[in-house]
């Protein structure tokens, strides 16, 4: 049965046209896998996948991640990073990589609050994130967050406060960054930005011209996963939050 595979051009430059040709004709591709980005199983049969194509100094490793996750695209690290990214791909756990190496996981869908909808981006990385300087393995991703203003979230039960100087990048209907305010008072810069502009739904785009504004919710390695559904992934977000595990932040909209 022939693979469901994405094998983006910059991939397909990389590996080669054969190679890219055999991928996409099943022969060297996985059935199931587990996500590079979200880290829980995919089927290359039944759904969108995508070829991630991580290249170090000296050598590449080819993963594979949910379409919905990451786009197909080649990611540029050192060769020390590339054998954290071998050992998690490999599954053992993303710990082990080097803290540069994790990647943000942002996926959209729409939030009930008060009998309203709102739209939210739910970000979270694909392995502990080290406050810059510092080696190990502890994860300071929520305490970062909180340094820049963000809001520790025991419930979701209202619109958290807005954070001024974020802003949510939309443009033509697509998502392209999370921008955050610059070092020195200039202009924003990408806190995340897509590597491909990514669709959101049309009920979240909506939503997002109606409220100009985007709840973003943040939470650690391990503590959301990728749900299939909104109502699930609502129950992921309140199970974050009663753990002590969940920051928000409202975020206006930059384009539309």
């Amino acid at each position: 049965m022939p693979r469901m595979l994405e094998v983006s051009d910059e991939v397909r430059a990389e590996i080669g046209d054969e190679e890219a040709d055999r991928l996409l004709a099943g022969e060297n591709a996985p059935g199931g896998y587990d996500c590079t980005s979200c880290r829980t199983p995919g089927d290359s049969e039944q759904e969108r996948t995508s070829t991630v194509l991580f290249v170090g100094d000296e050598t590449a490793v080819l993963a594979f991640a949910h379409a919905t996750c990451l786009p197909s695209q080649v990611v540029q690290v050192t060769e020390e990073q590339l054998q954290g990214a071998s050992r998690s791909i490999a599954g053992d756990s993303p710990a082990q990589a080097a803290p540069e190496q994790a990647v943000l996981g942002v996926t959209s869908g729409l939030i009930l609050l008060s009998g309203e909808l709102h739209p939210a981006l739910v970000v979270e990385p694909t392995a502990p994130i080290a406050r810059p300087g510092t080696t190990g393995v502890g994860d300071d991703f929520l305490p970062l967050l909180i340094e820049q203003g963000f809001m520790p979230l025991p419930q979701i039960d209202s619109v958290p406060p807005v954070l001024h100087g974020w802003s949510v990048l939309l443009a033509m209907g697509q998502l392209h960054a999370i921008l955050q305010p610059g070092t020195t008072g200039g202009s924003p810069v990408a806190w995340w930005q897509a590597h491909q502009a990514l669709q959101v739904a049309d009920a979240w785009r909506a939503a997002a011209n109606k409220h100009q504004q985007v709840l973003m919710f943040a939470a650690p390695v391990g503590s959301i996963g990728r749900q299939p559904r909104e109502d699930l992934l609502r129950d992921a977000l309140d199970k974050a939050a009663a753990n002590g595990k969940l920051v928000a932040a409202t975020l206006p909209l930059a384009g539309t």
